[in-house]
């Protein structure tokens, strides 16, 4: 089942209401109570967004959003009743898209979910854009990739690099191209991005020496074929 809204919060009685009144109103909510629990969760579900605490018994909801912004980039909104604006420049500053602090009112809080995730494209059960290719499989809004089942950690800049030459597939890309749109640097070389090239055969392609997507065309830069198309 696609979730919509996933609750990160050790205050168990007001989870439990939030998540009862969402799913009420066709969101469809679970809440989880520590940082344990929802990294459990998360290796099994894929929500469209989050709603973060950031006090979590001994742990911290910060420490816990910069971990997930490592591979996922699923809107995060934090609520918490800290009001300092350290905390909120804290919260954005790390990946944060929104603060709201508590005490919240369910209505206006359900408002700015559903906002967020018509924004997103994810509201009402629209499934997320998936790229799929042979036993390789892309999933954009959580910057999670799988293969053959299982997933693979990527670096930020790995998995940057994969998402562009996947969504331009069967195009050859420059080496320029690469650079101004990967790195958003003209000064990156050709040495950086060879590395992450190998890099990123070792870990998606069944022979990295013989690359089955991943294709170097030899002058210009690189092409990520899909012969299944």
């Amino acid at each position: 089942m696609k979730l919509d809204c996933l609750i990160v919060d050790d205050e168990v009685a007001l989870a439990e209401t939030t998540c009862e009144y969402f799913n009420m109103f066709e969101v469809r909510t679970e809440f989880v109570t520590s940082v344990e629990e929802c990294e459990r969760f998360l290796e099994k579900h894929e929500p469209s967004l989050l709603l973060l605490d950031i006090n979590l018994g001994n742990e911290s909801g910060f420490d816990l959003c910069k971990k997930l912004r490592k591979t996922m980039e699923i809107p995060i909104l934090f609520i918490s009743a800290r009001s300092s604006d350290d905390d909120v420049l804290i919260a954005l500053n790390i990946g944060g898209d929104d603060y709201i602090q508590k005490p919240y009112t369910l209505s206006i809080l359900l408002a700015k979910v559903k906002a967020v995730l018509k924004r997103y494209g994810n509201a009402s059960g629209k499934q997320q854009d998936i790229l799929e290719f042979g036993q390789i499989q892309i999933v954009p809004k959580l910057r999670r990739v799988r293969v053959s089942g299982m997933d693979v950690h990527l670096k930020l800049m790995e998995y940057k690099l994969l998402h562009y030459l996947a969504k331009n597939k069967n195009r050859i890309i420059t080496k320029d191209e690469l650079f101004q749109n990967v790195w958003g640097d003209s000064f990156v070389g050709d040495g950086t991005l060879n590395v992450h090239i190998r890099h990123l055969r070792e870990k998606i392609e069944r022979n990295p020496k013989d690359p089955q997507f991943i294709k170097t065309v030899w002058g210009t830069g690189y092409v990520f074929e899909d012969t299944q198309q």
